[in-house]
């Protein structure tokens, strides 16, 4: 699959075709309500219906709201495991169980695997189907329209469905493409993505297992020091151990100064740092999700905690910001209705607006 959400794709056609040669036909996949916007997506793409299933106090999915959602018209299950709050699923064998007794099957969402290089294994979890992000994981570029590479591996039971064409060694010992016995067909066109599958299993050969585990272990010690740090300024809606990421809020400060979620990423730009995910996840009010990583140093870290710091301790002017960049703040709910696609299609000013635009572009365009 060519990335992300054509992995997930992938999994719940996987998912599908092993129901229906069985002589099922289910119609549901349940996700956490924390989940991306990509699970429902894909899971209405695949021809399912979406069942959300609440998270308990602590950030995780609510065992017992999931065993009430479990009959034999659920398909399975997708989970980001750490979450995406950045959290361990801690009933994870039970979530599987659960869902396996009713003939369901477990989809991993590889977003966060970043957090449990050689540590533990989806597989090990419960999990039937995993796919992995590259980008996220395992040093392939990201953005820029690809090429991207989402990979899916699968338990034994679902191998025969699995895409195709695969490479299989001949008696010969020549490889040569085969198609799987009930295979769900081509899912991706040979578009040069497999050099960015190169890139991967380089990686994970220079690193190897001692050097993956050590990404895991650096990524959410970050994390968890720019939790402790961050606690006394923002509000740390799970104050609890986190893993490679954390969320926090800015919901205090709104309420003292007007401080938003969105007026603190603007304003981390002037002070050089990209802005974070903000409001998402969803289930947390004005959330700022933060992924430090493995590769930023204590020096960076310090310099990004002390952003923060100075920006929740002097909120003036965040509403205007960023004001030292070479675009100004767009408005992105005029932008999202009135879209521009391209330079040529602008509208033409006259008169004073015209001028106003040549003498300051960047701040209205």
């Amino acid at each position: 699959p060519a990335a992300g959400a054509a992995g997930e794709l992938t999994g719940l056609l996987l998912m599908r075709a092993w129901h229906a040669d069985a002589g099922r036909q289910r119609t549901k996949v349940i996700i956490p309500d924390s989940a991306h916007g990509t699970n429902p997506a894909s899971v209405t793409l695949g021809g399912y219906e979406t069942v959300t299933v609440p998270s308990d106090e602590r950030g995780c999915v609510d065992l017992a709201a999931l065993r009430e959602r479990l009959d034999e018209d659920v398909a399975g299950i997708m989970l980001t495991n750490p979450n995406t709050l950045g959290l361990f699923e801690e009933d994870i064998a039970e979530m599987a169980a659960a869902v396996h007794e009713v003939g369901g099957l477990l989809y991993y969402d590889g977003a966060n695997l970043n957090a449990i290089l050689g540590v533990t294994r989806p597989g090990d979890m419960g999990f039937d189907i995993v796919h992995m992000n590259l980008h996220k994981t395992f040093a392939v570029p990201h953005g820029g329209g690809g090429p991207g590479a989402g990979p899916v591996a699968v338990s034994e039971r679902l191998a025969p469905y699995l895409p195709g064409p695969l490479p299989v060694r001949g008696d010969n010992g020549e490889y040569q493409w085969a198609m799987p016995e009930r295979s769900i067909g081509r899912v991706h066109s040979w578009h040069g993505n497999s050099l960015a599958l190169a890139r991967a299993y380089s990686y994970i050969l220079a690193n190897g297992a001692d050097g993956l585990r050590r990404v895991a272990e650096v990524a959410v010690l970050n994390a968890n020091w720019l939790r402790h740090r961050l606690r006394d300024s923002y509000d740390v809606p799970f104050d609890r151990p986190n893993m490679h990421e954390l969320v926090v809020s800015t919901t205090s400060l709104k309420k003292a100064s007007g401080l938003r979620a969105l007026d603190v990423a603007k304003r981390l730009l002037e002070e050089g740092f990209h802005a974070p995910t903000v409001y998402f996840p969803l289930i947390v009010d004005e959330a700022l999700m933060i992924e430090p990583t493995e590769t930023e140093s204590p020096q960076t870290l310090e310099a990004l905690a002390q952003a923060l710091e100075r920006i929740a301790a002097s909120p003036e002017g965040a509403k205007e910001a960023p004001r030292t960049t070479p675009v100004g703040r767009v408005d992105e709910a005029r932008a999202a209705r009135q879209l521009i696609p391209t330079w040529d299609a602008r509208p033409l000013p006259t008169g004073d607006a015209a001028a106003e635009r040549i003498e300051a572009p960047s701040a209205r365009y």
